[in-house]
């Protein structure tokens, strides 16, 4: 297994002994990120992360007009020294994923197991050697690295948001104007990753048979659930899946996803595609085309121009942000499972509880008696602290016993969030059923 003809990318298998090239140093350095790439196929890594990986030694190749043989550090520094200047300087996150990628191809090219050393010893007298390390790398010291302007939305944003929305729906349908389907369309994909917490490339793929039933709330019909297909993967590993529950707090968004079903998508005359979010020539969203939705209403609504889809996922509110009960605490050792909002966390251990006398009389229940100065309110039954109004005095109405989430969460969890539609939450404040401006299409 050490004969360096045996592994995919050597240089045995990319270079013909007997064949002398025109440009030798040019037939050699384009071999040698062949095998790379080969190297990386193998492992099973996408054709878009190789290529990008490709793109940046080819990058350097050309910013230093040196071949990887021939580079020093002096090279790699300058090349990151000038990425930094500019008119569009690149982030510290970007730099450090720049110099994990030409890390990589350098250990691959002074790997003797390949054989690029020998062949460049022969054939230019110079081997490739390491030209990265602690010194002249970043180092990966914060949990976040993005840039401060990246922020969660606040409620009055997100509803400014749908407002406009909603609005251009309206405004294109006033004007008998074509595009009035897509506009729909696109207030209730912005509905959708913000009452779910997914991913744009989850969002993308979304079909109809990824409608999940809720024995737990049939309430909600076809829309208890959505199954997430295309969660964010591990290296080189398959897209993650998970099902992603509705919440008392999101129920909001059943209707319109009923009426986008039932009355918006089939006038797209999909036929037979399975797509969710379809478009006017029976196809499935482009990813771009879900950046261009939130950034179009973006503008409608004249928010900052540095937010973007992903923030609406960054709530601190969000409904997969659950919060764990005291009786659950993390265990030692134990292994990784998948969260609500499809990150991982360590898997959860009961914390034992002292074994009570059988011969002792059991303690009779008690509700929870809310303290001075809180207001309880009846979601997911849990507590929400607030101010009462001056001399009043919370009632037997205004509180209610701490209940499971396992409806739909599937554990003992429970959420602090209350109501994330911003319109519905004032609608009910006002007295009314609800202010979502949807119009059937008839």
């Amino acid at each position: 297994m050490n004969d360096p003809a045996l592994l995919e990318g050597s240089a045995r298998l990319l270079l013909v002994g007997n064949v002398v090239p025109m440009d030798p140093q040019t037939a050699v350095a384009d071999a040698m990120l062949e095998g790379w790439a080969r190297q990386q196929r193998v492992r099973f890594l996408k054709d878009k992360t190789i290529k990008g990986r490709v793109d940046l030694v080819r990058r350097l190749i050309k910013f230093s007009n040196l071949y990887p043989w021939q580079w020093t550090p002096g090279e790699v520094e300058a090349f990151f020294d000038d990425l930094r200047g500019g008119r569009r300087p690149i982030t510290m996150s970007t730099a450090r994923n720049y110099q994990v990628d030409l890390r990589m191809f350098v250990n691959y090219v002074t790997d003797s197991r390949y054989g690029w050393p020998e062949v460049c010893r022969q054939r230019f007298g110079q081997a490739p050697e390491q030209v990265l390390h602690e010194e002249n790398t970043l180092t990966h010291t914060d949990d976040f690295e993005g840039r401060p302007s990246r922020r969660p939305l606040t409620y009055d944003e997100v509803q400014a948001l749908f407002d406009a929305a909603d609005g251009r729906v309206e405004q294109i349908r006033a004007r008998h104007r074509k595009g009035a389907l897509a506009a729909h369309r696109n207030a209730v994909l912005l509905r959708v990753v913000y009452a779910y917490g997914i991913r744009r490339r989850e969002a993308w793929g979304l079909d109809l048979h990824d409608l999940r039933r809720n024995p737990k709330a049939k309430q909600y019909g076809r829309v208890g659930g959505l199954f997430v297909r295309w969660g964010k993967s591990s290296r080189g590993g398959q897209p993650k899946r998970r099902t992603v529950l509705t919440v008392p707090e999101m129920d909001w968004v059943v209707p319109a996803v009923d009426q986008w079903i039932d009355e918006v998508r089939p006038r797209f005359h999909p036929g037979q595609h399975p797509a969710m979010w379809v478009t006017e020539r029976r196809s499935r969203l482009s990813l771009r085309g879900i950046d261009e939705a939130f950034e179009q209403a973006r503008i409608d609504a004249g928010l900052d121009e540095d937010l973007e889809l992903h923030c609406l996922r960054h709530l601190h509110h969000a409904p997969d942000r659950v919060r764990l009960p005291r009786t659950l605490r993390p265990g030692p050792g134990g292994t990784p499972v998948r969260q609500h909002n499809g990150h991982l966390h360590r898997r959860l251990r009961r914390v034992p509880q002292p074994a009570a006398d059988p011969g002792a009389a059991r303690p009779a229940r008690r509700r929870p008696v809310p303290a001075r100065g809180d207001v309880v309110i009846r979601k997911m039954g849990y507590l929400k602290r607030g101010k009462l109004p001056l001399g009043s005095a919370p009632t037997e109405s205004d509180w209610a016993p701490v209940a499971d989430a396992i409806a739909y969460t599937g554990s003992c969890s429970t959420t602090d969030a209350g109501s994330h539609e911003p319109s519905a939450r004032r609608a009910r404040q006002r007295g009314a059923d609800s202010d979502m401006p949807w119009l059937p299409f008839s």
